[in-house]
């Protein structure tokens, strides 16, 4: 059995999970405190990070990496386009959501009302939530920008550029952080998005002591 060391609100975890999910890959999920830096742990990926999915006799991290894997293993449907412009577009949009978006935006909100309580490390920050409040009005006009021009973000084809933002989005959307109102295309995008079936799961996620909002796992808002 494959199985996937995560966290359920992490970004990356839950970009491999739509990933495996789409392309119809069983996978044995299991959640792991990777601050606690289990030596087991530790073993499978030196860096301490999640996620880390066991397959293929091989454990791999990184999500982008592993992604991409998955990609050339398990060729249907495809998530990464045609052309090397398209996939381009596709990557970029990747390191922009988990570089930009998640430097500005979900270690600002995410880590600060949720991880820093289960971790036990204290209490929000109320300068870096309030930047990355600030900040997320930016990377949603942006995407609205995009789907202006396209139906998807990176093209005319949902690629890996939309369940990596997606995965972020969705993080956020169970703390109730993102204003769907802000632009129609983008909450018009999101519901398509989450409707797809590969999203049933991560829409089922439960974190003790944070309860997701009533819209959250409803796919019309």
């Amino acid at each position: 059995m494959n199985r996937l060391y995560h966290v359920p609100l992490s970004p990356f975890c839950r970009k491999v999970r739509l990933v495996l999910a789409e392309k119809r890959i069983e996978v044995e999920l299991i959640e792991e405190r990777y601050w606690e830096r289990d030596a087991d742990f530790m073993r499978r990926n030196p860096a301490g990070k999640v996620p880390v999915l066991r397959m293929d006799g091989r454990a791999m991290a990184e999500s982008q990496a592993i992604c991409e894997y998955l990609d050339e293993v398990h060729p249907e449907p495809r998530l990464l386009p045609g052309t090397p412009a398209e996939r381009y577009e596709a990557r970029r949009l990747c390191f922009w959501f988990d570089d930009k978006f998640h430097d500005e935006v979900t270690s600002k909100l995410l880590y600060e009302r949720v991880n820093k309580k289960v971790m036990g490390q204290g209490y929000p920050e109320s300068r870096a939530v309030k930047a990355g409040s600030q900040a997320i009005k930016f990377h949603l006009d942006y995407l609205g920008w995009l789907l202006d021009q396209r139906r998807w973000l990176a093209g005319d084809v949902m690629t890996l550029a939309d369940f990596a933002a997606a995965a972020h989005l969705s993080s956020l959307d169970y703390i109730s952080d993102v204003d769907w109102n802000r632009n129609a295309a983008v909450k018009d995008w999101y519901a398509k998005i989450k409707s797809r079936p590969a999203f049933r799961s991560i829409l089922a996620d439960q974190v003790p002591g944070f309860p997701p909002p009533r819209h959250y796992a409803n796919l019309d808002f």
